[in-house]
């Protein structure tokens, strides 16, 4: 008897790769120490050119009274992430405001837009994460908007910053993706359910996390792929990103 798998589902075995936060690359400017877990202007390795549609995630540090001029985007879905100090953000749609340690910005670039980001403490520090997405489509009207996360993230659970499909207060972005901000007390875990087909990465922010079977520290990343559900664990406590991805 002649059989066929045509139109039947293959299963596929769960693939899980470790990025760990030693094995990133570095910029060294004076003024700015950034740690990019993807090639990033002249740090390159064609092995990590991204994730998916994520395609860059960068551990910025900026001196105080520092930072970067007006350059121009397009065709990106950014968004920064402020860890410890103050972000000063202006573009040309006319958006300028203060971003403050636990809150976000957003940038959808569209057909062009120029932003600068700058650190006005005049003695502190600024460290903020900036991660960009590549969009569904290119071009359309640059979008901003900011989200004040802040205290408002509760412990041991899972809140949605960003969906192409907004709901529970999430930002709407133009790439096809989910990104939530996780909080795990000391001794606690949470589980994410997820679909085949689609791609999962972990960022450590703060703390010690457990995901299929990978001990992750600060810094460190986790690619996965082929997963129906994720589960999260800390010991000592943890802050993190979570980008669900088609």
């Amino acid at each position: 008897m002649k059989t066929t798998t045509l139109n039947e589902s293959v299963k596929k075995e769960p693939t899980v790769v470790k990025l760990a936060a030693s094995e990133r690359g570095t910029t060294e400017l004076g003024w700015l120490h950034s740690r990019h877990s993807f090639s990033f202007g002249s740090y390159f390795d064609p092995d990590h050119m991204g994730f998916r549609s994520l395609r860059v995630i960068n551990d910025d540090v900026v001196e105080a009274g520092r930072g970067f001029g007006e350059h121009p985007h397009r065709d990106a879905e950014i968004f920064s992430y402020v860890i410890e100090g103050e972000l000063q953000h202006k573009d040309s749609m006319g958006n300028g405001s203060v971003i403050k340690a636990g809150d976000l910005q957003y940038i959808s670039a569209g057909n062009g837009v120029l932003h600068s980001e700058f650190n006005p403490s005049p003695k502190n520090r600024v460290h903020f994460l900036q991660i960009w997405l590549m969009p569904q489509e290119s071009g359309g009207k640059p979008r901003y908007a900011e989200k004040a996360l802040g205290k408002d993230a509760k412990p041991n659970s899972l809140t949605l910053l960003f969906a192409r499909e907004p709901r529970d207060g999430a930002v709407e972005i133009r790439a096809d993706a989910d990104i939530y901000f996780g909080k795990l007390d000391s001794g606690k875990q949470l589980a994410h359910q997820t679909v085949i087909g689609r791609g999962q990465w972990v960022h450590v922010i703060s703390g010690d996390l457990t995901v299929k079977g990978e001990n992750l520290k600060p810094g460190d990343g986790l690619a996965i792929e082929n997963s129906t559900s994720l589960e999260l664990q800390s010991q000592a406590g943890s802050e993190f990103l979570l980008f669900d991805l088609d």
